[in-house]
């Protein structure tokens, strides 16, 4: 076992012990410098994780992604929701990418009809929630290629209790921000919400992709 198989747990418990206390300090008085650190540090290390288990093509693209997670984290707390959409759109890129090479065979009619649906659905929801229209048009871009990743993830070789579920919460929280931006405020609940559903639904796509690739390997 060389030192990457022994310290990869570690990390993945680090990652889950820094995501899901990140919401336990709000209120608390740390200052902003120590909540931009603390809310990248989840992902980070699960992107840390995926680099340490990688060992091809597929498992640097899944470390990627989730580096392109975090990044997105840090941004949107020091550059604003725009740059920090932008991080998360490339990270969508690569997953798309990951995904369509890693297909499933075959669909059942449901599975099917659920990935050709999330798309519209997604971006339709996402065009009319924010009450600024001025930021409609990007955030359909956003929502276009989030969709896509989850359709991508559902119909992908990897477990979709893990993967295919954890992508769909991760354009469920995607959503919660944009009603945020528009019918439904800015409150507490709401933001432990989209937090928990983003982390724990990247948490699910970083372990069901590895799964799936230890797996095929």
């Amino acid at each position: 076992m060389n030192n990457c198989d022994t310290l990869a747990p570690w990390l993945l418990r680090a990652a889950i012990i820094a995501g899901l206390s990140y919401v336990a300090i709000w209120g608390m008085g740390f200052g902003p410098t120590v909540m931009t650190i603390w809310k990248g540090a989840g992902v980070s290390l699960l992107a840390l994780w995926a680099a340490a288990k990688a060992g091809d093509q597929d498992g640097w693209l899944l470390a990627a992604v989730m580096a392109c997670g975090a990044a997105g984290d840090v941004l949107l707390e020091t550059a604003g929701l725009m740059t920090g959409a932008v991080a998360f759109a490339v990270g969508h890129l690569i997953a798309i990418w990951l995904y369509a090479r890693n297909r499933r065979a075959s669909l059942t009619p449901s599975q099917r009809l659920l990935a050709v649906l999330i798309i519209p659905a997604t971006v339709i929801t996402a065009y009319v929630l924010p009450a600024d229209r001025s930021v409609a048009l990007g955030i359909v871009i956003y929502a276009l290629l989030l969709s896509v990743m989850a359709a991508m993830a559902w119909t992908s070789l990897f477990p979709r209790y893990r993967t295919g579920i954890g992508a769909m919460m991760f354009v469920a929280s995607d959503l919660l921000i944009f009603a945020r931006l528009g019918p439904i405020g800015d409150t507490v609940t709401v933001g432990v919400a989209i937090w928990l559903l983003y982390f724990v639904g990247q948490w699910l796509i970083a372990v069901g992709v590895r799964e799936g690739l230890a797996q095929s390997g």
